[in-house]
């Protein structure tokens, strides 16, 4: 990627973080962001298997999709980066379906390359991570970096072990002997365990299995359910979402022939 590509990136990333809620040095919470600044945001237990994401424009809407099988790192990472797609992409492309190849950075095409590089940069801007280094770490410029060190990190800036490590070493903080070596200790001292020894935020380790549908999707549902798109029983399954029955949108409900298509495929279908 071209250098002055990296600062149009970090320009637009910055741009997005000062519209944010940010901690000391994280984002509150991305997931709320992204809601209160326009976008569609879907999550659901597609499963581990699934997809982790995608991003689409359908009409005036940006939507986008996390898979919440995923852990609460990654998925975070998956959000940052699909917002990355929006902000970057979205006008040459009408939609990114985005799985563990792209997301991990081993997809070499210029969109994915970049859409990690805005998620990086929007999660762990580069002087933030410099300010942690210099005052929540002991001398840092002379003592090791440890696994403990990472999990506040992952903590701090709500991030994934793997995204601190990667960071860290784009950003010349260490170098890939010392990435293996955290590597090994994280592997040695399993990250969940990490995270308590420091006081850490756990639930970043693990899968939220949220489901949270925009409550505008029920006309969505229910104008499948009556073009014979979806069966009687995803059409509970959603209203279940809500804390609704059928009974509470009998009027809109027109007979059915029941389908076999499923809440998973709806959703999977929605960048069709």
């Amino acid at each position: 990627m071209r250098e002055n590509r990296k600062k149009e990136i970090r320009i637009k990333a910055d741009a997005f973080r000062e519209k944010c809620k940010v901690s000391r040095y994280g984002i509150i919470d991305l997931f709320k962001e992204c809601e209160r600044l326009g976008y569609k945001l879907l999550r659901y237990p597609l499963g581990e298997e699934a997809d982790l994401g995608f991003s689409l424009q359908r009409d005036n809407d940006i939507v986008i999709f996390t898979n919440t099988c995923s852990r609460l790192s990654r998925e975070i990472f998956t959000l940052a980066h699909e917002i990355g797609h929006v902000i970057l992409h979205m006008e040459s492309k009408f939609s990114f379906v985005d799985d563990a190849v792209t997301i991990s950075g081993r997809d070499t095409s210029e969109k994915e390359q970049e859409a990690n590089y805005f998620a990086a940069c929007l999660l762990m801007p580069a002087d933030d991570v410099d300010k942690f280094l210099d005052l929540e770490l002991e001398d840092f410029e002379r003592n090791r970096l440890t696994a403990m060190d990472i999990a506040r990190i992952m903590s701090e800036f709500n991030v994934s072990f793997d995204m601190a490590l990667n960071r860290l070493e784009n950003l010349g903080k260490i170098d890939n002997n010392e990435k293996i070596w955290l590597d090994n200790e994280r592997n040695e001292k399993r990250v969940g365990n990490l995270l308590r020894s420091v006081g850490g935020n756990a639930r970043l380790n693990a899968a939220s299995m949220d489901i949270d549908i925009p409550y505008e999707y029920i006309d969505y549902v229910i104008y499948n359910y009556n073009h014979n798109a979806i069966p009687y029983e995803t059409l509970e399954k959603v209203l279940g979402c809500y804390q609704l029955t059928v009974e509470d949108i009998r009027d809109r409900l027109v007979e059915q022939i029941e389908r076999d298509d499923d809440l998973d495929d709806l959703i999977g279908g929605l960048d069709d």
